[in-house]
């Protein structure tokens, strides 16, 4: 992930809140209902980063994705290469024990079969 993005986008969307935030509070009405004038500024900043802060986001979710990606096709590799190793774990332990049948002289499936 883009760390300068994120930080960017975030330092927006802080002063999107905090400007308006800062305005209102000037009001001497504003100034009794501070909880009034956080809900207004929070409406007020939603609305400048859905008009302003599109390009940033996009970055943003961008990287995040891609890093996801990224994220995936590792795992999935390493989940194929633990497969690859117990499937073949599990083959040599059957050729094992086929080997250790064969020595003890148990007739194997080949020998049991009637052939005509």
């Amino acid at each position: 992930m883009k760390a300068r993005s994120a930080l960017v986008y975030s330092v927006l969307r802080l002063l999107a809140f905090l400007v308006p935030f800062g305005i209102l509070m000037l009001f001497p009405i504003f100034q009794q209902l501070y909880w009034l004038a956080a809900i207004f500024a929070a409406l007020i900043g939603l609305s400048l980063s859905l008009l302003f802060l599109r390009r940033p986001l996009n970055e943003v979710t961008s990287s995040l994705g891609a890093g996801r990606r990224e994220h995936a096709v590792r795992v999935d590799s390493a989940a194929a290469d633990a497969d690859a190793d117990a499937e073949d774990a599990a083959a040599d332990a059957m050729g094992a024990d086929a080997a250790g049948e064969r020595a003890a002289g148990q007739p194997t499936n080949a020998q049991n079969k009637n052939t005509p």
